[in-house]
């Protein structure tokens, strides 16, 4: 039971939804990234690689090899690194945008002015005056 009553303090702290949160608002920027660079990104790419589609490049190893009845008698043996880049360069995209994030986050949290030294209270400076009584 304990561990039961852990985890209900620590999902109600607000940690845990803010996980979720995250969890979900990152999800859904990746979703966004990868269409970014599929439809806007890639075609860019394509262009400079002679109108190949960017998720389709291949370094080819053995072309397939057709049987004498026209079958496929060995299959294509490739390197697809198209989809691999794509990826690559969804990852790059969110990292960049998750490390301006926290750094806009981290300068927030040194733009906020340091609480002023609360003043001593009634009781030490009658404290104080007595240590200065006793000193003369």
């Amino acid at each position: 039971m304990g561990m039961l009553k852990e985890f209900k303090e620590f999902a109600m702290k607000g940690n845990l939804i803010d996980i979720a949160v995250g969890f979900v608002m990152g999800a859904a920027f990746t979703k966004i990234v990868t269409v970014f660079t599929q439809n806007m990104v890639a075609p860019l790419i394509s262009m400079l690689t002679e109108n190949v589609r960017f998720d389709q490049m291949e370094w080819v190893l053995r072309d397939e090899v057709l049987g004498p009845d026209g079958a496929v008698a060995t299959a294509k043996v490739a390197v697809s690194y198209g989809m691999f880049l794509t990826a690559l360069i969804d990852f790059i995209i969110v990292a960049f945008v998750m490390f301006m994030v926290v750094k806009a986050v981290n300068k927030m949290k040194k733009a906020e002015p340091a609480a002023a030294p609360a003043g001593p209270t009634n009781e030490e400076k009658l404290l104080m005056e007595i240590r200065d009584a006793l000193k003369k």
